[in-house]
């Protein structure tokens, strides 16, 4: 059963995609910062819910904040599909090296799958807010992945992106389309 937060930022998703004109979706993805979870939603129906984790700065859409944008988005496109558990990406290719064999493991790495987000909000995580800063998601780089400090999973830990174990954000690579909606809050 999803707690009062999560079901609270569904509906806020809701009422946000109607405002904006935005398709409904069979697929939604809710992550809540405060609890440090994501539950996938199909056709209205919590699926599955995840441990995760977002930035250690907090919340925030402005570009190099470091921070995890809040509101509604949609997966713009999936990156890294076949790849073992644990390849590590860097800009968005695979390195060819897998996180256990990496020289630095203290580094937070993307690993196995992204789910890159892209703001469906003019001017609070898409294109420039009101003082002309730079707040698009898409722009900024921020997305769903797995990592390779699963320790960490369950506390803020990103530089702004919403990190999974790698089983986990296979799993959900595999099970959302690109265009489903993602409620950040």
């Amino acid at each position: 059963m999803p707690s009062e937060e999560t079901l609270r930022l569904l509906g806020l998703a809701e009422e946000r995609r109607k405002a904006l004109g935005v398709p409904a979706s069979d697929d939604c993805l809710v992550v809540s910062v405060v609890q440090q979870t994501l539950v996938r939603f199909h056709k209205g129906r919590a699926v599955r819910t995840h441990r995760v984790s977002t930035a250690r700065a907090g919340v925030g859409c402005v570009e190099n904040s470091l921070r995890t944008p809040t509101g509604l988005h949609r997966v713009a496109e999936k990156i890294g599909a076949g790849a073992p558990a644990g390849m590590v990406f860097k800009a968005r290719q695979p390195t060819g090296r897998l996180s256990s064999e990496w020289p630095t493991p203290e580094d937070n790495l993307i690993t196995t799958r992204i789910l890159w987000l892209e703001g469906l909000e003019e001017g609070h995580n898409r294109g420039e807010d009101a003082e002309g800063r730079v707040v698009d998601t898409r722009a900024r780089f921020v997305y769903l992945h797995g990592t390779n400090q699963r320790d960490r999973l369950g506390q803020p830990n990103s530089h702004g992106c919403v990190l999974l174990s790698d089983e986990e954000v296979a799993e959900l690579f595999d099970a959302v389309p690109e265009g489903a909606l993602v409620m950040l809050g």
